[in-house]
């Protein structure tokens, strides 16, 4: 991992832990972990956790592991979903035109922060995945 990416693993696990009034201990014990593994990845001093004890710490916090994984950068950016089947499948009694509405809205947030998307590597708005 780059030291940004340990940096955001870092800081999600303890601000949702702190968020929830956890101890390191606590977590740990929720995730059957060494405590100090615990420490020693949200103090940024874990380059190479291994993956089971993200998913482990994660669960414990109700952390999705596809969140972890893509912080981690263990997900490449061109195989994140875009935001229609995300918007489907958590949120599938969203009318077609409300998920419209959204990527428009995300195009134009994107585009006003000097973000381009590549529609080739996902569908277009209007299809489907």
């Amino acid at each position: 991992m780059t030291p940004e990416q340990i940096d955001t693993i870092a800081q999600l696990l303890r601000t949702t832990r702190e968020q929830q009034g956890l101890s390191t201990a606590a977590v740990a014990k929720r995730a059957g972990i060494n405590v100090s593994s615990v420490w020693r990845i949200e103090e940024g001093q874990r380059a190479n956790p291994k993956a089971e004890v993200l998913q482990a710490i994660g669960h414990a916090l109700g952390i999705p592991t596809s969140d972890l994984f893509a912080a981690a950068g263990w997900v490449p950016k061109t195989e994140l979903p875009t935001i229609r089947p995300y918007l489907r499948t958590k949120y599938g009694e969203l009318p077609s035109d409300a998920v419209a509405e959204i990527e428009a809205h995300f195009d134009d947030i994107a585009r006003k922060h000097g973000i381009s998307f590549d529609r080739s590597s996902g569908p277009m708005r209007g299809e489907d995945e």
